[in-house]
């Protein structure tokens, strides 16, 4: 409605000899630089003829990646983040948003397809199955919602094949979706710095033998040779004890656990899950240090916490491996 009042008002006034107002028409109407965009995501091609305006995330380390980038005004709607503490900064800015789903996941598809926003940023296929009441990508996407999922994280084989570069790749996916590369090629080059400072530091010296768990008596859960949790291990100068096992989040028996020995422990933290309280962190720790009662990590106690949050794709990922490498070499940053 608003454009045909500008095109009558436009035609008056050109019959009035008002050309400049016509120009002006003219320019509101132009295409914005660098637009339109086509990014490639999950098998799927995405094109914005502009940038998102009223966004909605899923899972937080999603929004973490968008504050990251300075693109908070563009959030509409989050769902709720109660795990674990926030990244420096952002609790403010996620307070002001408007929280539309209590747990981590996107309210069911009758809420979801009323928000009526115009991009999706989350982390994984979850929040879109349509037997657990949600949402299809096909339908949001029919709707005039893109989806976007970072890491690539598509399906349980692409989970596996996930590099650290994918997350650079999404911020450089995301800086043009939303019209700001040059601020995705200054986060990008800012985190490639603490990457490559990680790496200086750990270099030649003696892998630390990790265990990456999230609980269990036995069978256990824990993270295999594959996927994001055993490369953030790695490049932090350690050696995952079960990169036999092809598998991110796996179960593992606890003969294999307690044979592993360990010197140290990785373990997932997160207060609650979908509304319900989880066992905490030290509990966790607990019973690894039970299974493999004669390792290294057990005798000395030795385990990171470390927010669950960091083990799917996002911004936090170089934050979280920083900490890893500093928990496994703290030698390498004394200087």
């Amino acid at each position: 409605m608003r454009r045909l009042l500008i095109l009558a008002m436009a035609l008056t006034l050109t019959a009035c000899s008002q050309a400049p107002v016509v120009q002006e028409a003219k320019q509101a109407a132009a295409p914005q630089a660098g637009f339109p965009v086509t990014i490639e995501n999950c098998g799927r091609k995405l094109t914005f003829d502009k940038p998102p305006a009223k966004v909605v995330t899923g899972y937080h380390p999603a929004l973490e990646t968008l504050l990251a980038l300075g693109l908070g005004d563009r959030i509409a709607g989050r769902t709720n983040f109660a795990e674990s503490p926030f990244l420096p900064g952002q609790k403010e800015q996620y307070d002001k948003i408007p929280e539309i789903a209590d747990t981590i996941m996107l309210p069911q598809k009758e809420v979801m397809l009323a928000q009526g926003a115009d991009f999706v940023l989350d982390n994984a296929m979850a929040s879109f199955d349509a037997a657990g009441g949600y949402a299809t990508v096909e339908e949001l996407n029919a709707a005039g919602t893109p989806v976007y999922i970072l890491g690539g994280w598509c399906n349980p084989e692409q989970v596996l094949q996930f590099t650290i570069d994918d997350t650079f790749a999404d911020l450089r996916n995301l800086g043009a979706i939303f019209g700001v590369p040059d601020r995705a090629a200054t986060l990008i080059n800012e985190l490639q710095g603490k990457l490559a400072d990680v790496k200086k530091r750990v270099a030649g010296r003696t892998p630390v033998k990790v265990l990456a768990t999230d609980g269990g008596k036995g069978p256990v859960n824990a993270y295999g040779g594959a996927g994001l949790t055993n490369q953030m291990i790695t490049l932090a100068g350690g050696v995952n004890v079960l990169a036999d096992v092809k598998g991110d989040y796996t179960e593992v028996s606890a003969e294999k656990i307690s044979a592993a020995q360990p010197d140290a422990v990785i373990v997932s933290d997160y207060a609650t899950l979908r509304g319900e309280k989880m066992p905490s962190s030290p509990a966790k720790a607990a019973e690894a240090f039970a299974i493999a009662k004669n390792s290294p990590a057990a005798k000395n106690q030795r385990y990171l916490a470390l927010p669950v949050a960091a083990q799917h794709p996002g911004y936090r990922n170089i934050l979280a491996l920083t900490d890893i490498a500093r928990f496994l070499h703290p030698d390498a940053f004394t200087q």
